[in-house]
């Protein structure tokens, strides 16, 4: 069977959220789909970062495109080469697609949180969303959360959808030695910070985590630093504001943006993975925490607490008292401490990449043969 996959989300220089779900769902669909022949295309100059070899049958097709990649470059590729199969792993399905096109969509953030994003923003990925809804045969949400905004939202028919969660990785690359490294680079010492790992924006509810923070130093007194790690988003001006008035600035560590083994080494010796989102689709950095036994307090909302379970500790990401007294209960309380994370580790045994990709696989597979457009 010939399959195309857009791979251009796998392979940017800088992986987040789903870029990084669409390469770890690339790199584990090698084994249940290497009998077809799979031809991934990726933007251009974005060859050198495809970076584990490939089944026999399987090519990457490098194309380039200033603007209109998905809508016009990659839909034309689609048009003369007729596949029998479209993999979509970033949400936005080209006009020119064939029959049997599968399409995961994450999350309906944009709705759920409309000030997070600015009217072009929405109307984009409403437009893109709902297209791909409607011209792809399968669905895959990787929440039931997101099933069921996208029903209720979008009316979209629920016999297309099918629920696979993401995974999580089985090795993690870091060190003891490197992680200590890394906290030198940034003065911090182990046990001693709180960690948020996302984008730096509203949506996020940074200034919840800020806010929550002058609560635990004003009245917990805790010797701990905060650590927010990730680029920039929408809502950023707004945080550099709530930054400068903070009363504990000198013990805030911002680093911007980091590569992998640096975020796993901030991960290991996180006091607390702090994760109080407004609205996730998934929630991949809470297990990721977990995998290193690191308690983690996120939100109660949207998809985080099907994720986590009873294995976090979760709050109204609005209540930042709440917020802060839930983190100091992680500091202090060596009961909840233990409960949580002894849970946390059981929790994660739901969640792999292998499961993930067999499971998408089939739903790849599914159907006719016909490549029609």
């Amino acid at each position: 069977m010939k399959i195309a996959i857009d791979a251009s989300p796998a392979f940017k220089h800088l992986r987040t959220g789903i870029e990084e779900y669409s390469y770890q769902i690339i790199k584990h669909l090698r084994e249940p789909l290497k009998e077809h022949h799979v031809t991934l295309y990726i933007r251009g100059g974005t060859r050198e970062n495809v970076d584990f070899a490939l089944p026999e049958m399987w090519r990457v097709r490098e194309i380039r495109s200033p603007r209109l990649w998905t809508y016009l470059r990659f839909s034309f590729e689609l048009l003369v080469r007729r596949y029998d199969r479209l993999f979509v792993p970033g949400h936005i399905v080209p006009p020119i697609h064939p029959k049997n096109t599968t399409v995961v969509v994450h999350g309906l953030e944009y709705e759920i949180v409309p000030e997070s994003f600015t009217a072009k923003e929405r109307k984009h990925m409403r437009f893109g969303i709902t297209k791909s809804c409607k011209w792809s045969r399968f669905i895959i949400c990787v929440s039931n959360n997101t099933k069921k905004d996208l029903i209720r939202l979008y009316d979209v028919p629920r016999e297309k959808i099918r629920v696979i969660y993401e995974g999580v990785n089985q090795s993690i690359p870091v060190t003891d030695k490197n992680a200590l490294q890394t906290l030198e680079n940034y003065r911090l010492t182990k046990n001693r910070y709180l960690l948020f790992i996302g984008r730096i924006e509203h949506r996020k509810n940074i200034i919840g985590i800020l806010k929550a923070f002058e609560i635990l130093k004003s009245h917990f007194h805790i010797p701990h630093k905060m650590v927010l790690v990730g680029r920039a988003g929408h809502g950023w001006e707004d945080i550099k504001v709530e930054l400068a008035s903070h009363p504990n600035r000198e013990d805030i560590v911002m680093t911007g943006f980091v590569k992998e083994q640096e975020k796993w080494a901030l991960m290991r010796y996180a006091s607390t993975f702090v994760f109080p989102t407004f609205y996730e689709g998934f929630g991949l950095p809470v297990l990721e925490a977990q995998q290193l036994d690191v308690p983690v307090v996120t939100s109660q909302t949207s998809a985080l607490g099907e994720i986590a379970r009873k294995s976090a500790l979760l709050v109204d990401p609005k209540n930042t008292t709440q917020i802060a007294e839930y983190i100091y209960s992680t500091l202090t309380d060596k009961k909840i401490l233990e409960e949580i994370v002894v849970a946390g580790r059981k929790n994660v045994e739901r969640f792999s990449w292998q499961k993930c990709a067999r499971l998408t696989a089939k739903v790849i597979l599914a159907g006719g043969d016909t490549a029609k457009k």
